[in-house]
């Protein structure tokens, strides 16, 4: 085992040399400094260890240390494993805790549970799916993509953020123990252990951070939400969000995202709704947004060509219509896109291995003709 510990509140000055003799580099920090703003990642441990053996003031920084760091793993050392401290630690966010007699050996298994191993690439991708309007099927999307994006990545999560009614559980046949409020109220204490209990693993093969009913519209903290994209990133190839349209909170916190995508279908109600929703995230998220059509109809009055125009955006892929497939799949608790018959299924494929660039791009679709609807709104084209 290799790697980098910094250790804090060794008064006595023997964790050095033990850390040394368990095949890892000691590094002498100070509490305040490593929870002070101008800090910089580059200069972080892998781990960090700390002696409240004679004093336990430090405890007191590592709730802070934590939020700015969630991903380190920290360990105690104490003379003994005492209830007090025990539970004084866990909330401060150390999850792992070494006693006297101290041993290279126990140090160097106790740095190996919290340290944590970054197994996904940087290029890990976030894809925010936002419906223009209620019904238009982004749900649908969000569950099918997420899947197709974890048979094309061999992983990916899906957060279901629409707390007061999150339904992607039931796309997927689960029921999570945990969600999403348990994640958002320990971003200090956010290691790889504790993510995996967050989450729960459906048939198709990705991961769900479901949605709980405790967290109101418009009332989480965009910071802890930055905090949890920015951890679960480092585990996931891609990051599936069902994002509700009307929470400014969360719209407001998509920094992380590749690419959001807000899903309409051929209805101008839909549309005029994706007029102001479009204009108001691309103020913030620019060329990352684009427009992907729901439930296609090649007859429709109003055509693709209508839709790029008043919407102001390109569209990104077109997803055909096949109702009763799609019900039939939500029934079953099982996503179409692990199925691989049928036009929508091998839409939701195409589309994924478009948007991961592991294929060429998928056709081109048919812009069909104008009816002028896009007149309402203003022709505006990004």
């Amino acid at each position: 085992m290799s790697g980098t510990v910094g250790i804090i509140g060794n008064s006595d000055g023997d964790l050095p040399s033990l850390v040394t003799a368990s095949g890892l580099r000691p590094i002498a920090l100070q509490a305040d400094q490593l929870a002070a703003a101008t800090r910089t990642n580059a200069a972080m441990p892998d781990a960090l260890l700390v002696d409240v053996r004679r004093d336990r003031s430090a405890l007191s920084m590592i709730a802070a240390i934590k939020r700015r760091y969630p991903a380190m793993g920290i360990a105690i050392v104490a003379k003994s494993l005492d209830p007090d401290l025990m539970l004084e630690s866990m909330r401060a966010g150390v999850s792992e805790a070494i006693s006297e007699p101290l041993t290279a050996a126990a140090i160097q298994a106790a740095i190996g549970r919290v340290v944590v191993h970054q197994t996904v690439p940087v290029e890990s991708r976030v894809y925010a799916v936002i419906g223009a309007k209620g019904g238009v099927g982004a749900t649908t999307i969000a569950v099918n993509l997420a899947a197709a994006l974890a048979r094309v990545l061999n992983d990916a999560l899906l957060v279901d953020l629409n707390f007061a009614a999150g339904d992607a559980a039931v796309f997927l046949g689960v029921e999570p123990r945990f969600t999403i409020a348990e994640a958002l109220e320990n971003t200090h204490r956010l290691d790889e252990a504790f993510l995996r209990s967050l989450v729960v693993r459906s048939r198709a093969g990705l991961d769900l951070l479901g949605s709980s009913p405790r967290i109101a519209p418009g009332s989480i903290d965009p910071a802890r939400m930055r905090a949890l994209l920015d951890f679960v990133t480092r585990y996931y190839h891609a990051v599936v969000l069902d994002v509700p349209r009307m929470d400014s909170q969360i719209l407001d916190s998509l920094e992380q995202a590749t690419h959001v995508l807000v899903v309409v279908n051929h209805e101008l109600p839909t549309l005029r709704s994706a007029h102001r929703l479009v204009g108001t995230l691309k103020k913030k998220y620019g060329d990352r947004v684009g427009v992907v059509v729901n439930r296609s109809d090649q007859t429709a009055e109003i055509g693709l060509e209508d839709i790029e125009k008043t919407v102001g955006v390109k569209i990104r892929h077109v997803f055909p219509n096949d109702y009763r497939a799609a019900v039939a799949a939500i029934n079953k608790g099982q996503p179409l896109a692990e199925s691989t018959h049928g036009r929508l299924a091998e839409s939701y494929t195409s589309f994924a291995a478009e948007l991961t660039g592991l294929k060429p791009d998928a056709p081109a679709h048919d812009s069909g003709g104008g009816s002028g609807f896009f007149g309402l709104f203003g022709s505006k084209r990004s």
